[in-house]
């Protein structure tokens, strides 16, 4: 027992230092956050507590709101934002499968990555300022973001070798049931109601079969980007999702 609560102690440690810019001590081996990918909601309820509690210093909601998504924004590194910046490179992209791969993976940005980077924050800029709880709302939107990469670490197809594909190979489909656990204490948020919850979760769902769908068309299957890029749009989708059901 006290050997399986230092593994998984090793793994949370890794998993925070590769999807936060916190302190964590001592660099911790990738492996071991690769191993248990299933942990990813619980670095949503990190940084999305996080988010949640400096929004609370603010009354109102147009700065609560942008303070919360500015938070999460900085406490991730930017890194989940960098691949959405990269995947709308890939999709407005012009030719070949193979030219959208360059652009996709290409260090520079473009009319594509701007415009999608734009157009998805204000989507999300405009759900979260229109929910009646912006705490609750972030710490929902980055749990569900981050059960959705699960889901692409899972199921995505790697289209190239790298960092995805690597992690990819350590994944079963057990990490997706035992993600889902801990996605489960969002129930306990009183304020949530059944309809926002639903709408909640088949947000990211529909995100997810989205991305999958069209990733696989556009670039023959997944990345580190287009998992990075899944949390930014996941949030986004999750967002709007509460402020249409009142929440």
């Amino acid at each position: 027992m006290l050997e399986y609560t230092m593994i998984i102690t090793e793994a949370l440690r890794a998993m925070f230092q590769f999807t936060t810019i916190l302190p964590m001590g001592r660099h911790a081996d990738y492996d071991a956050f690769a191993r248990h990918a299933y942990l990813l909601p619980l670095s949503g309820y990190l940084v999305g507590g996080i988010a949640a509690l400096v929004s609370m210093l603010f009354g109102e909601p147009l700065v609560a709101g942008a303070v919360a998504l500015s938070v999460a924004l900085v406490l991730t590194g930017f890194n989940h934002f960098d691949g959405l910046c990269d995947l709308g490179d890939g999709m407005m992209a012009h030719g070949s499968r193979e030219k959208r791969v360059t652009a996709l993976t290409d260090r520079t940005l473009g009319a594509g990555a701007v415009g999608t980077a734009v157009v998805v924050m204000l989507l999300a800029y405009a759900g979260i300022t229109t929910v009646t709880w912006i705490a609750g709302a972030i710490i929902i939107a980055e749990v569900m973001g981050k059960f959705v990469q699960v889901l692409l670490i899972v199921i995505g197809n790697p289209f190239r070798d790298g960092m995805f594909s690597y992690i990819h190979t350590f994944a079963r489909w057990w990490f997706i049931p035992l993600s889902c656990l801990f996605v489960l204490p969002l129930l306990l948020l009183k304020v949530i109601s059944p309809l926002s919850a639903g709408a909640a979760v088949a947000a990211a769902l529909l995100t997810a079969g989205i991305l999958l769908v069209v990733t696989r068309r556009l670039f023959g299957g997944v990345n580190g980007d287009i998992v990075g890029a899944s949390h930014e749009l996941t949030r986004c989708m999750v967002l709007l999702a509460l402020a249409i059901t009142g929440f």
